[in-house]
């Protein structure tokens, strides 16, 4: 038996990966939390193709789910999937990476102060969600089901002839 050709359910899912990407990686510009724009970058997706399957993963940096879903501070903050700090302070090596990048101006022995003192309000205060990824990827969805249903009637119809032709 010949394998299915699904390109029109390709091509809608490769639609639906390349918009969540773009609108997620707008969503951390106008959010103003891309300073050093690692985690815009690491933004991917792939896509494989099987004999009768296809498969489509997108990846990133670990943190994008803290950025997207918050986490609650010893003292105050929400979390839209319970993360939370405990006893753990964020590292101060990557406050200090993004204080260079967003500001630039202080001297060394400054953004070391004033890196501390961001990494103790956090750990108080927790982060903000900030849902850059999780809005575009549901409005995106509720989209898909109904473009996904006619472009897979479309390769089915393509295969069907196919078939009938041999």
């Amino acid at each position: 038996m010949s394998k299915i050709q699904l390109t029109e359910t390709e091509e809608v899912l490769k639609a639906f990966l390349k918009d969540v990407i773009k609108k997620s990686k707008a969503n951390l510009k106008a959010q103003g939390v891309n300073a050093s724009g690692d985690l815009s970058k690491s933004l991917k997706y792939s896509f494989n193709v099987g004999a009768n399957s296809i498969e489509a993963s997108m990846t990133s940096e670990d943190y994008l789910k803290f950025i997207d879903r918050g986490v609650k501070g010893v003292k105050s903050g929400k979390s839209l999937d319970g993360f939370k700090y405990t006893n753990k302070k964020p590292p101060v090596r990557f406050l200090l990476t993004w204080l260079k990048q967003k500001t630039g101006k202080f001297r060394q022995r400054d953004q070391k102060k004033i890196a501390f003192a961001i990494q103790n309000k956090v750990f108080n205060h927790g982060i903000k969600p900030t849902k850059f990824f999780t809005n575009p990827f549901e409005a995106e969805y509720d989209k898909l089901p109904k473009e996904l249903v006619e472009a897979y009637a479309l390769d089915l119809e393509t295969f069907m002839q196919f078939i009938l032709k041999e």
